[in-house]
């Protein structure tokens, strides 16, 4: 039996146990790995700087975000595990445009151009790859301009970085306490089995999908929000806690509140990877608009917490509160202020 499968036995879990199946979940394992990165990395006097005191962007966001005139260059990458791209090689070139296209529209801004490097055994091998990386330029209209290719290798191996623009920034380092933490997931759409992935992205109308994105830089040109950040394969609570890590803030996060697909159990969607799904923080007097906004999209969208100056993040269904992370004790990804004691 598969994870999902026996998640999916379980529709009724606890709070303690959802609480716990987030801080064990392969994706928040895999955003851990960046604390150590950050440790050797992430010490450069440009980026530990605040960004709007110096006008750098720190390290731990969606995006590279460079200043540039009146307005920033996007870069962002990603690369794809070797199993992955082996089972799934043209869904893996797909992903490859549609997951940086969204990092740069979390970041308030809009795609450029689009890099791969690929590596392939020799033959046909990576035809499927480039299919889908084809598809996906077009659906997104984001050219592919260049990149590296090997077909010298022992198997398939893929990266993909994108070029962006945004003339105001959406970062997860501009939170504040008090504010409404907004969820907006495109629900319509299904799992990519057996994978956590949410798919609201394939065989959808492409001008809907790059329409439905565009939404994320008007919010930040409007000044609806300052703070976001796109759900990634951490999850809707894990990713969460990365912005709030960021922001140095703490949350109480009302589950029953996260927009969801009918039939699919609580368990197994806070550990889901949406194709569209983005996290804002938002302040009491942007609430409604932003709220309209997607909702005349058709895009699911609620407040689904607050949040606070505590530094811990809570999970909250009805009268019972769980503590899902106290970074007063505990750092995620180590890209926010050290609030962890030096042992």
């Amino acid at each position: 039996m598969n994870a999902h499968a026996a998640m999916d036995i379980d529709t009724e879990a606890t709070l303690a146990e959802l609480a716990t199946s987030i801080r064990e979940s392969r994706g928040v394992a895999h955003k851990r790995d960046i604390d150590a990165v950050m440790r050797t990395l992430g010490n450069h006097p440009m980026l530990t700087n605040t960004t709007k005191a110096t006008n750098v962007i720190a390290v731990g966001d969606d995006c590279a975000a460079i200043p540039d005139g009146d307005g920033f260059l996007l870069f962002a990458i990603e690369g794809f595990i070797n199993e992955f791209v082996e089972k799934e090689p043209w869904f893996a070139g797909y992903c490859g445009v549609m997951v940086n296209v969204s990092d740069i529209y979390a970041m308030g801004g809009r795609p450029i151009a689009i890099v791969d490097a690929l590596w392939s055994r020799d033959g046909n091998a990576a035809q499927p790859i480039l299919d889908g990386l084809a598809e996906a330029s077009r659906v997104y209209n984001v050219p592919v301009v260049g990149g590296h290719s090997n077909s010298r290798n022992d198997r398939e191996q893929l990266s993909v970085a994108i070029l962006g623009r945004a003339k105001k920034l959406l970062t997860s380092f501009d939170a504040k306490p008090g504010e409404h933490i907004v969820a907006a997931i495109d629900l319509r759409g299904r799992f990519h089995e057996p994978y956590a992935y949410w798919n609201a992205s394939i065989g959808s109308p492409a001008e809907r999908l790059r329409g439905d994105l565009d939404l994320l830089p008007s919010i930040a040109e409007d000044g609806l929000s300052a703070a976001g950040k796109d759900i990634s394969m951490a999850g809707i609570v894990g990713t969460t806690l990365m912005l709030l890590e960021c922001s140095a803030l703490g949350a109480t996060i009302d589950v029953d509140a996260i927009p969801r697909p009918s039939g699919v159990p609580l368990q197994r969607w806070l550990t889901a990877f949406p194709s569209f799904g983005f996290l804002l923080s938002v302040a009491d007097d942007k609430l409604d608009e932003v709220l309209a906004r997607f909702a005349a999209r058709d895009i699911a969208c609620a407040s689904i917490g607050r949040t606070d100056a505590s530094h811990i993040v809570k999970l909250q269904r009805g009268a019972h509160v769980e503590t899902v992370w106290d970074f007063n004790h505990e750092s995620l990804i180590g890209c926010g202020p050290q609030l962890v004691a030096d042992n």
